[in-house]
């Protein structure tokens, strides 16, 4: 067996496969592109996902790569086990409808075992297979394995819901008898025993059925293309190869381990605890690679994941000893321990640092505020008498709070108070079991469409014409092939000037026309084909026959509404990135005809400042006059040209670089204006958060813009008009005069009515009464609003006239209620909710003031009457 870094791992394991005619495919970014099914990307295969269900036919059916993923069902088991990590990588080779079953079991067994590769003992090699899955099991056996090394496992067979599935075959690591004191040996793996001596390296799929629910699985119908999905975890396999104890002891864990050490000053021992030197490697790699493709820490989704892993690891740092701000340090090293494969983490280490420390600062204010909250509740218990903080109250204040739970209880049990163990733990599984019960395993396929698979017919679209003739090639109804329609369709023809939608911005809508001129069909709708080809939704008028020639006409006037809005996104993009900084990278767009919706990462709400800063640049550039270019080039030339790509977009190998002059340069299919001049005018009309780091702005331009504009003119012109400004330009003076002037009136009023309360007072706490031997005063007032009646009682408050107060005052058609108290045993909440029915209202407050609105004035005297009896009970 070879050593190796992790780096030459995942390289050797990359290019065994690329040896075997494997397309080697790039890491793509945690973050899912259009899978409302994951929170973040959790395996090798969610990136292939269309591949698989045959939306998309990729250009080489055989794939391999090396992705990072991020899991976090089990956050609290970090630490605690020797191969629990929130962030991963998994390697992985796929065949889309080539190979199967024999070459992908004798390569990973050439892989594994050749003296060329990684050269594993054949001996410490064993793999489990689904029991029916005879098969596989011959296969290995052709290849030599001893058939005591093939053990049949019934879970051993892959599927979520409908779509592809199939029997897999596992390959574990046997680490001898020293992880193994009791040698019970491979009774370990075939009765699923938790063990450290079988360590599973690699799971191959074998994606053969389509899964239907509703049928037995021995019922499930072949695919019409057979797949193959492997997955070898990098991190346990370089465990094996450096033959560390655990996944923390190698090169990918152990240099920021030696940065906690020097930050902690205690030293690792890697048979000892440790839990706090691994949770903090584990989840500071997590937050730097999240951070780095954009996502954020916040209050909900993949921000809510982060928060929490930051808040775990700036805890166990404090268990270390590590009180200040300190994660952020460790960014670095991620990014050098990474870099080879992954450069992103070293090129955005100024921004994930600043995101990290800004983080715990804000952490170290909340534990500040949860020591009060914990506080109060303990006073609480105290003052009822109890000694136990429930587990209910320790579950709150974790997960609501943010408050850790080992705090709370070293807080708790300083003061005497006894800890509700067994509680936190039902109350934490409940929560678990929720996440799990709504979490989507690695989101269910859907089912291939042999139909739209087998259209490899050539279809050419033409960026340039809005008209032309061209020919039927392929109709597609009810998912069957057919030769003509009558009603609805797909049809692809051999050009076309339609686009599918695609990168965000919508497709054309227009007609189809005879050889006469005759409206045949209006398209409604383009997609693009698995094979990619346009794919035109019909609604049709007469009959549309495969093999005759039509005329194509797209609907200019959306297209130009849409190509306007298309180029302005590329213009606000850029822009963003001057205001914001290159952080604000897409995350999200819609080019539609009346508008235009652009979705990026920041840490906070832009100001007003900014957003003027934005809406200006970008109308600079439209009124610069700016000619925009596009270029057919291969990836590595785009790149070279410093081009942008476009989140969420699939490249091939020729791509299209549309440039702006060197204001914006992106990778794009999209359709665009040929001078900026054309778009006219730039709106933005609003600026929202969407999701945890996440924001949106949406807005318009060209006529959209104009219209705007003067939609807000004409509210400047009534409020002008309103408050007598002759011109617009004295309006905002005119404004401040008149919120000067409100302001002093209100004072004045405000004067007013404290003597007028004055006054009235005297008369009011003359008539004193009394009930279970407390004075109190009830009396219907006349005042002009509720602030009156407050102000009453701030007069109330300084005299000595009675222990309670009840004043009630017909407003309009409402009625108002206030209850003051003085007596500590006579809540001024509970007393004004029991006398509202009265008047048909509700209300609540504070034991020394509440208030109450009503709307039944006939409800008063009997109100008044009842205050007395009320205070008695």
């Amino acid at each position: 067996m070879k050593k190796m870094s992790s780096a030459e791992v995942r390289q050797m394991f990359l290019d065994f496969f690329k040896s075997k005619g494997h397309t080697v495919e790039p890491s793509v970014s945690l973050v899912p592109v259009n899978d409302p099914t994951l929170l973040w990307i959790n395996s090798g295969v969610a990136t292939l996902k269309k591949y698989f269900d045959g939306s998309v036919i990729p250009e080489n059916p055989r794939i391999t790569n090396a992705q990072k993923a991020i899991r976090t069902n089990d956050i609290e088991n970090v630490g605690k086990t020797a191969r629990h990590h929130t962030m991963f990588e998994m390697l992985g080779n796929f065949s889309i409808g080539d190979y199967f079953r024999d070459e992908a079991i004798e390569w990973g067994f050439e892989l594994l075992t050749s003296p060329e590769w990684f050269d594993f003992p054949k001996d410490k090699l064993y793999m489990t297979y689904y029991p029916d899955d005879t098969d596989s099991y011959n296969r290995w056996i052709e290849l030599g394995v001893d058939p005591s090394h093939l053990v049949p496992i019934e879970d051993n067979f892959w599927e979520i819901g409908a779509g592809p599935s199939g029997p897999d075959t596992e390959i574990f690591f046997d680490r001898g008898t020293k992880y193994d004191p009791e040698n019970v040996g491979v009774k370990l793996l075939a009765e699923d025993i938790e063990n450290d001596r079988y360590i599973e390296i690699w799971n191959i799929v074998l994606s053969q059925f389509n899964a239907d629910p509703s049928i037995p699985r021995s019922e499930y119908k072949e695919l019409p293309h057979k797949n193959i999905d492997t997955g070898m975890g990098l991190e346990r396999m370089v465990s094996i190869v450096q033959e560390t104890p655990t996944n923390f002891e190698t090169d990918l864990f152990m240099p920021i381990i030696r940065e906690v050490e020097a930050l902690s000053g205690k030293e690792y021992d890697p048979y000892g605890d440790n839990m706090s030197f691994k949770v903090i490697a584990d989840h500071i790699r997590s937050l730097a690679f999240a951070i780095g493709d954009g996502a954020l820490p916040g209050n909900e989704g993949r921000g809510y994941v982060l928060r929490r892993l930051l808040r775990r690891a700036v805890m166990h740092g404090r268990k270390l000893g590590i009180n200040d701000a300190f994660l952020y340090k460790l960014v670095p090293t991620v990014g050098r321990i990474m870099e080879s494969y992954y450069p992103e983490v070293s090129e955005k280490k100024e921004f994930i640092e600043k995101i990290v420390k800004r983080e715990e600062e804000t952490f170290a204010r909340t534990i500040d505020a949860g020591s009060s909250l914990l506080e109060d509740l303990l006073e609480k218990l105290k003052a009822d008498g109890k000694d136990t903080l429930s587990g209910e109250d320790i579950f709150k204040l974790y997960d609501t709070y943010g408050f850790p739970v080992e705090l709370t209880e070293e807080l708790a049990e300083d003061q005497g108070f006894q800890i509700d163990h067994e509680g936190f733990k039902a109350a934490m599984k409940e929560q678990q079991e929720r996440a799990r019960a709504s979490a989507v395993k690695g989101g269910s396929m859907g089912a291939q469409s042999e139909v739209l698979s087998s259209l490899t017919d050539t279809s050419v679209f033409n960026y340039n014409k809005s008209t032309l003739e061209s020919e039927v090639i392929a109709i597609v109804r009810d998912d069957e092939r057919v030769k003509s329609t009558n009603d609805y369709g797909q049809v692809i023809f051999a050009e076309t000037p339609f686009y599918a939608e695609m990168g965000g911005q919508v497709a054309d809508y227009g007609v189809i026309k005879d050889g006469e001129g005759q409206v045949v069909a209006n398209v409604v709708d383009v997609q693009r084909a698995p094979n990619g080809q346009h794919l035109h939704t019909l609604e049709l008028a007469s009959e549309l026959v495969e093999g005759q020639k039509y005329t194509l006409e797209i609907d200019t006037k959306r297209r130009n509404s849409v190509t306007k809005n298309h180029t302005a996104t590329h213009i606000l993009h850029a822009a963003l990135h001057e205001v914001l900084g290159n952080h604000a990278v897409q995350a999200g767009s819609l080019n539609e005809v009346e508008f235009l919706r652009f979705d990026f990462t920041h840490f906070s709400a832009v100001t007003p400042e900014e957003l003027e800063r934005i809406e200006t640049l970008v109308n600079k550039e439209i009124w610069n006059a700016i000619d925009v270019n596009t270029i057919e080039t291969d990836v590595e030339t785009a790149k070279g040209m410093g081009a942008m790509a476009l989140f969420g977009e699939k490249y091939g190998k020729e791509v299209r670089v549309v440039t702006i002059g060197d204001f914006s340069v992106e990778l794009c299919g999209g359709t665009h204006v040929g001078n900026t001049s054309e778009i006219g005018l730039f709106k933005i009309v609003k600026e929202e958060g969407i999701g945890s780091g996440t924001r949106r702005i949406l807005a318009v331009t060209g006529q959209k813009a104009y219209e705007t504009f003067k939609d807000q003119e004409k509210i400047l012109n009534e409020i002008s008009s309103q408050v007598k400004a002759p011109q617009l330009s004295v309006l905002v003076d005119k404004v401040t005069n008149l919120q000067s002037d409100l302001k002093q009136a209100q004072k004045e009023n405000e004067s007013l009515s404290a003597k007028l309360a004055t006054s009235q007072s005297e008369e009011i706490f003359k008539n004193v009464k009394e009930a279970n031997g407390v004075s109190y005063i009830a009396e219907q007032v006349s005042v002009k609003d509720a602030g009156a009646l407050r102000n009453l009682a701030d007069v109330w408050k300084q005299k000595d006239a009675s222990q309670v107060l009840v004043l009630v005052a017909a407003i309009g058609d409402k009625v108002n209620l206030l209850v003051a108290s003085k007596d500590k045993d006579i809540k001024a909440g509970d007393l004004v909710k029991a006398l509202a029915p009265f008047i048909d209202g509700r209300g609540g407050g504070k034991p020394d003031m509440a208030m109450a609105g009503g709307t039944n004035a006939a409800g008063i005297s009997e109100l008044l009457e009842k205050v007395g009896q009320t205070i008695e009970q």
